[in-house]
């Protein structure tokens, strides 16, 4: 199953079948020994059609530059057939840039900078290091310098731009290794989906056999990369270039399993690559050695019949889930805006309701689900104070800046607690220890919201407190 748990369709649901046409198109330009236009332009509109539906699809497509460079300081492509690969990307995230209306945040990613660094180390290398590419200092020389470069290219430009709407991947990344906590990585971090891989994922690769069986295949993989060079040159000249189709997948398996690893919610685009690289038991380049004494289809068909016993339990499992959306007091909540509102009165609350809130009833909103941008961020937090332990005075002379006339108050959020640490006054108490210990405001106008809100609905889910005038 390559969905993700207990969500709808997603942004990367969208891109995720571009990023398969992105791929095969890669895939094909490592093949052949002579790039053509046309292969390149349908690899960067790709790239667009993939991008353009989410723009996070900037750090997957890091991960794939990154495996071409690597694959390059081995010694497997030629500086000139990546460089070409690289100017599509460039291509692509111009017109990403134009097309997203000007998203700064794309010309001043990791992605960005690690394009323009690649690009200098592979000018600058045959100049500065004038030695055996194949040697591994050299590797480590220019490993380090991309790294170096990206980073530091990215934190100047974002400097120099004044951008810092992807400030907070940097942070969830910081908290997944040392444990930093601030309210917009909490924001992240307490959610299921983007917490560290569930140790139920790996049990379930390996009792399907995927696992297994694509560590077979990476093994056989290590073997015919560790050969001698004679060796390897006959796999380049008569395997039309498989090697190095080989080697990339390989470091593209280990960059989605870092993901996936780090990101639950990634395992996305690990699952089905873990797919792809198990075919290659497949491939008479790879075991030939055991086609001579085991028939192909025998092995294959084995396989297969091993990995349904789990699969079929896997899929029946599956087809037992029945359900129906139903949410009637959200129903009741969004008619009683339409009827007794009117069109221009400002509304805050939670995210996902706010999204509610303008698809159906068409009433301006302070905040909603696009966490991406700064001052939007800056937004969401004034508005989420109200389940903080800060005095109602100071959270409603905030919402007054911002324009609010009407908050809807949500009693889950306030006592709902996925895991410790994460229930919104304790996120809070991360970001505001002054008041830590105090009552949360959430509670207490949850039993009597005068003087400072006046409650105008109330149902079993939502609260809808009216912010009088000062």
């Amino acid at each position: 199953c390559t969905r993700v748990m207990w969500t709808p369709p997603l942004r990367e649901s969208f891109s995720y079948p571009f990023l398969v046409l992105q791929m095969l198109l890669l895939t094909y330009i490592l093949r052949i020994p002579n790039i053509n236009t046309g292969s390149l332009i349908a690899l960067c509109v790709s790239n667009i059609f993939f991008m353009l539906p989410w723009q996070f699809a900037q750090f997957v497509l890091l991960t794939q530059i990154a495996s071409l460079f690597a694959v390059c300081i081995m010694g497997y492509i030629d500086s000139c057939k990546l460089q070409k690969i690289l100017t599509a990307h460039m291509v692509s995230l111009v017109v990403c840039f134009i097309l997203m209306f000007g998203n700064s945040m794309l010309l001043t990613s990791y992605y960005a900078a690690s394009l323009v660094v690649i690009w200098g180390i592979l000018e600058l290398s045959p100049k500065v290091l004038k030695s055996v590419r194949r040697e591994v200092y050299l590797w480590v020389i220019e490993g380090c310098a991309w790294l170096f470069g990206t980073v530091t290219l990215k934190y100047l430009t974002s400097l120099v731009f004044g951008i810092a709407d992807d400030a907070h991947i940097g942070n969830i990344l910081k908290s997944k290794f040392i444990g930093y906590k601030d309210f917009d990585t909490l924001m992240y971090t307490c959610a299921a989906e983007f917490d560290f891989m569930e140790k139920e994922t790996p049990v379930r690769y390996t009792k399907t056999l995927l696992l297994p069986v694509v560590l077979v295949v990476f093994g056989v993989i290590i073997k015919r990369v560790t050969t001698n060079e004679k060796y390897a040159n006959i796999m380049l000249l008569y395997g039309g270039l498989f090697l190095l189709q080989l080697v990339y997948h390989a470091l593209q398996l280990l960059a989605y399993s870092v993901l996936a690893i780090l990101i639950m919610r990634l395992k996305l685009f690990l699952t089905p690559h873990l797919c792809v690289m198990a075919s290659l038991v497949c491939s008479k380049q790879l075991f030939g050695w055991l086609f001579c004494k085991i028939q192909p289809k025998t092995l294959v068909f084995a396989i297969l019949a091993l990995m349904a016993i789990e699969g079929s339990a896997n899929l029946q499992t599956q087809w037992n889930i029945m359900g129906e959306f139903s949410n009637l007091p959200q129903e009741e909540l969004l008619e009683w805006i339409k009827v007794n509102t009117r069109q221009d009165a400002v509304f805050a609350g939670a995210m996902p309701t706010m999204a509610s809130v303008k698809l159906s009833t068409l009433r301006p909103i302070v905040n909603h689900p696009h966490y991406e941008d700064a001052g939007l961020r800056a937004r969401t937090k004034v508005v989420y104070s109200m389940y903080s332990r800060k005095p109602a005075k100071e959270v409603k002379r905030e919402l007054i800046k911002l324009g609010v006339n009407y908050y809807i108050l949500e009693e889950s959020l306030c006592v709902s607690r996925k895991k410790p640490g994460c229930s919104m006054p304790e996120i809070w108490d991360v970001e505001d220890p002054a008041n830590s210990g105090k009552i949360p405001l959430c509670t207490l106008m949850s039993k009597d919201s005068r003087p400072y809100f006046i409650t105008v609905f109330e149902n079993s889910n939502y609260r809808v407190l009216k912010i009088p005038k000062e």
